[in-house]
């Protein structure tokens, strides 16, 4: 683990020569968990789109992605702009997930190249902490746009992919532009001693990471304060990986 740490080290060094150094000098939103935040380089990264999206029948139903989005943003300072097609957003679930509604403003569309639109301009213009985007499709072209955006502003651009048939879910084997790709899926939640529902749980996958590795991790869904915490089983795999 190491030596292919001191590899992706290498990798993104010539990265940033390339990028003129604005890669390296990029803030990063960390997990608070190690066994995420070592392999993503501190956290994920700000100026930067990352897709989400539900694994299973949660393709479709897309429960655990924007709760996974909220935790994301609720760690973040300032206001929050979600854009969508859809009015079907569970306001308690994504509070409970840590992210105050009033720091939220909904940005609604009658299709979906209205919130590419007010995506990217959103992202262009800054001032916000996260832009999220729930899309059905995300073509490389219009991905790009997305990460130009992001990268100029150095606003964090979460896109939410989410489908009305499970067979569009293929999709998101495309290429895109974006700087991670995660797959949220849901897990039975964790046993308590007594009769009772405990913590909800996700599987989470990286299927991509620019300069980086993929990798998969069973976690706690977010709390009040939008942190996830590691299932044992995955904590103990991660210490004898080191």
């Amino acid at each position: 683990m190491r030596q292919n740490a001191g590899v992706i080290a290498e990798l993104q060094e010539q990265i940033d020569k390339i990028a003129g150094g604005h890669a390296r000098k990029r803030a990063r939103l960390a997990f608070g968990i190690p066994e995420i935040d070592d392999r993503l380089n501190g956290g994920l990264a700000f100026g930067s789109t990352h897709e989400i999206a539900g694994g299973g029948a949660d393709a479709v139903t897309g429960a655990a992605a924007p709760l996974f989005a909220a935790g994301i943003a609720a760690r973040t300072t300032g206001p929050v702009l979600w854009c969508m097609v859809r009015d079907d957003l569970f306001a308690p679930a994504i509070a409970q997930a840590g992210l105050c509604m009033g720091r939220v403003t909904f940005v609604h569309s009658d299709n979906e190249d209205g919130v590419l639109d007010s995506a990217e301009e959103i992202l262009r213009f800054g001032g916000v902490a996260v832009m999220v985007a729930e899309l059905v499709r995300l073509p490389m072209v219009a991905s790009r746009r997305l990460q130009l955006a992001a990268e100029k502003s150095g606003t964090m651009g979460l896109i939410i992919r989410r489908w009305r048939r499970q067979a569009e879910a293929t999709d998101f084997g495309q290429p895109t532009a974006s700087a991670t790709r995660w797959r949220i899926s849901i897990m039975p939640s964790e046993r308590l001693p007594v009769a009772g529902v405990g913590r909800a749980r996700w599987f989470l996958e990286l299927m991509r990471a620019r300069a980086g590795e993929c990798f998969d991790i069973e976690v706690g869904a977010c709390d009040e304060h939008g942190r996830m915490e590691v299932a044992r089983a995955s904590q103990d795999q991660w210490r004898m990986a080191r």
